[in-house]
């Protein structure tokens, strides 16, 4: 398993200890009062870790403490970990990203725009230009998620088997996607969406292996990152996480699904009401997944999740492992929207695991344009992401600072758990 190297004296890196112990106090206070069940959190400098915090049950119905190597669903935190396979493949030389996908998957040549009507009749045009590599790993194809219940897009697809997940397997799921209208013309607006679940395939049929095979081959190996994948081994059954939910949804509406399940119910009461959604010793992810979901299907633990926030801090390497190049990863971590703009300006106000104001989106990551706009402090070109279950990390290239995040507890939205840690983190840099 990835293992976690000794902390530092905080003011070795440049950290005020009583200061980060405010961070301490506040994730407890989180626990305490059982609006999460329990937390980890790490922070380094200059590569060396300042901070550790464990603190909480992994499982508050038996009564098992967080541990270091408790495993934990990290939900859209695997699309930067796929973003990083795909770009390996660019720098080979295998595609480029202006390449139609119907290059691999013929089907989304047809690919046609939704124009009006409803989930029963509808309308579509030919879009300006086809969903291309790019779209997906930039979210500008055109593709939606069925959670979002804001548009008949989104309703389309629940109609057609997209039910907080997928409705089949990798390959399924793709032919489904194309089949379906586009929101918009790809290239023009950034949606959250199965995007990245669709560049996953495309990794498997440019590389002619598995998903989750490519992954460890190529990246999550490499990194010595061992407790990561797409189901939860037997033998490692008992360090994985219950997971918990205040939305007003039963557990049964997740059954048997490992996908990117976010609800789209903000809670009634974002209090102390806390229900088990996914039981450890039961959940699907004990078995091998229906899909090898890359936008939304790894599991993982702060060992693992740590070890490749160092990769992307040292510019692509690790321990003297290369897995993506300086200057791609820079170009990743740079702000691709169409005309350089925010997320406020070209996003749809839909979920994210990221601020819309001053924050622009690369390759695979959000990327922090203007820490004013954004209204957290931050750095100008900090890159980041999250997942479902208000787990977060980000990178700081100027400050030289990462931070990990892990808990479980959908929807991410629940608590400002992660504007709150940036704000704990920085204040305590002397």
């Amino acid at each position: 398993m990835g293992s976690i190297e000794a902390e530092v004296e905080p003011t070795e890196v440049g950290f005020d200890p009583a200061r980060l112990g405010r961070i301490t106090t506040h994730l407890n206070r989180y626990v305490d009062d059982g609006r999460l069940p329990g937390v980890s959190a790490l922070v380094t400098r200059g590569g060396k870790i300042a901070y550790t915090h464990r603190y909480g049950d992994r499982d508050c119905e038996r009564s098992l403490p967080v541990t270091s190597d408790t495993i934990y669903r990290i939900y859209s935190m695997t699309k930067p970990i796929v973003s990083i396979a795909a770009m390996q493949m660019y720098e080979q030389g295998l595609f480029q990203l202006k390449d139609p996908v119907s290059r691999w998957i013929p089907s989304f040549a047809n690919a046609r725009v939704f124009a009006g009507g409803n989930v029963m009749q509808y309308q579509t045009t030919e879009p300006a230009s086809e969903v291309t590599i790019h779209s997906l790993l930039t979210h500008t194809s055109g593709l939606t998620y069925d959670f979002h219940f804001s548009n008949a897009v989104d309703a389309l697809y629940r109609a057609n088997g997209f039910n907080w997940g997928a409705p089949g397997n990798l390959e399924e799921t793709c032919e489904a996607l194309a089949s379906l209208p586009l929101l918009f013309d790809p290239g023009t607006e950034w949606n959250y969406s199965y995007s990245t679940d669709v560049l996953g395939r495309v990794v498997e049929l440019v590389s002619g292996q598995s998903l989750d095979d490519y992954l460890v081959e190529h990246v999550t190996g490499p990194l010595g990152m061992a407790d990561t994948g797409f189901e939860v081994p037997s033998a490692d059954a008992e360090r994985f996480a219950a997971n918990y939910t205040t939305a007003v949804l039963a557990a049964s509406d997740f059954a048997g699904n490992t996908g990117p399940s976010i609800p789209a119910y903000r809670p009634d009461d974002p209090g102390l009401r806390r229900t088990l959604l996914d039981d450890p010793r039961t959940s699907a992810y004990l078995a091998p997944p229906k899909i090898l979901s890359g936008g939304g299907g790894l599991v993982s633990t702060m060992g693992d999740y740590h070890r490749f926030t160092q990769m992307l801090r040292s510019g692509g390497e690790l321990n003297g492992v290369r897995v993506i190049g300086r200057r791609t990863l820079e170009f990743m971590a740079s702000n691709h929207l169409p005309g350089g703009t925010d997320l406020t300006e070209c996003g749809r106000a839909l979920f994210s695991e990221a601020p819309f104001d001053g924050v622009g989106f690369g390759l695979g990551f959000s990327v922090v344009l203007d820490p004013a706009k954004a209204k957290v402090v931050s750095s100008k070109g900090e890159f980041a992401w999250g997942g479902a279950a208000s787990t977060a990390f980000w990178v700081d290239p100027v400050e030289d600072i990462t931070v990990v995040f892990l808990t479980q507890l959908l929807p991410s939205s629940t608590h400002p758990i992660r504007p709150e840690l940036k704000a704990l983190v920085y204040q305590a840099l002397v």
